[in-house]
């Protein structure tokens, strides 16, 4: 059995599942942000979802606010879906959306909630070392991430399987975990369990602070640092006064003073806290990535020589 959704979403992740859910459950509707303005010629960006949408000849509305978009509260009194998918969309929803829909506005968030909630679950658990994520299905409620679960499923997390990585495959599998339980969600037969807040977590945006490598830390935290924030907005440290954004990482058990440079077997290394870790794929400031080895031949590296620990910022 199936029903009328619509779907709210607007990044990346939003798009892969909007991607994997038309084929099966067309959405009647699909909302996302209205284009943003980047760059030097201040040219207008579609959203990842916005881009899905049009080649999947889907019908688009823009809106940045849906709980005061008048016209699309006149839409969705004259005309209500059976359940909202709400994934990655940037915005708060509140009523009537969540107490209007039949079925309810769905999220599909990549975490075991009630683990991480917020906006970085992926790449705050690949930082954090976890060994174990998953996807939950769940209906949205004010407080948010937590909302009654209606499914959940748990994945592995590779030693090397990087936030972006994940990501795709999260979407892949929550999309398909959507699929073979929709039948009991537009039957009303679907079950939701309330989650324990006492034993939730949080994963707030990433800061931009967060992105400076620290190389008296474990060369596996670095390691795990450098996968999380890939593709963006990438580790890094700082080199001769330039950023070196760090795109690929292994921990190796020679070490060093920390913060030093040193080589092995024609690769650089970064000592750290314990061991080092060594810098297979970089991103010199102003250039494109490149290996390790390469960067090496670059720069000719000096005995001893450090990262710039104390640069600013800016």
């Amino acid at each position: 059995m199936s029903g009328a959704i619509w779907f709210f979403g607007t990044g990346f992740f939003a798009a892969r599942c909007l991607e994997n859910i038309a084929s099966s459950n067309r959405p009647e509707l699909v909302v996302t942000a209205p284009p943003s303005v980047a760059g030097r010629g201040l040219k207008t960006k579609p959203s990842p979802v916005e881009e899905t949408a049009l080649r999947l000849n889907l019908t688009l509305r823009h809106s940045d606010s849906v709980n005061r978009d008048e016209e699309l509260l006149a839409l969705f009194a004259e005309r209500r879906p059976d359940a909202i998918l709400v994934i990655d969309f940037g915005q708060k929803v509140g009523q009537p959306w969540l107490n209007g829909v039949k079925y309810g506005c769905i999220n599909i968030h990549p975490s075991l909630l009630p683990k991480y909630r917020g906006a970085a679950p992926v790449q705050r658990a690949v930082i954090d070392g976890q060994r174990e994520t998953g996807v939950t299905l769940f209906r949205l409620v004010e407080k948010m991430d937590a909302g009654p679960i209606w499914q959940q499923t748990r994945t592995l997390i590779g030693e090397n399987e990087t936030a972006g990585e994940l990501f795709e495959r999260l979407a892949d599998e929550g999309c398909s975990l959507f699929e073979k339980n929709a039948g009991s969600l537009f039957n009303g037969e679907a079950v939701f369990l309330a989650q324990d807040d006492a034993v939730a977590t949080l994963a707030p945006k990433i800061d931009k602070t967060e992105a400076r490598i620290d190389p008296s830390l474990p060369s596996k935290k670095i390691h795990d640092l450098v996968r999380g924030l890939q593709p963006a907005p990438g580790a890094y440290f700082e080199f001769r006064g330039k950023r070196v954004k760090v795109l690929k990482t292994l921990c190796c058990p020679q070490g060093g003073e920390s913060g030093e440079l040193f080589v092995r077997e024609g690769t650089p290394c970064l000592a750290c806290g314990d061991g080092s870790v060594a810098l297979l794929l970089v991103q010199p400031e102003g250039k494109k990535p490149m290996d390790g080895s390469s960067w090496l031949k670059g720069i000719r590296l000096v005995s001893h020589e450090k990262i710039n620990q104390h640069q600013s910022l800016n």
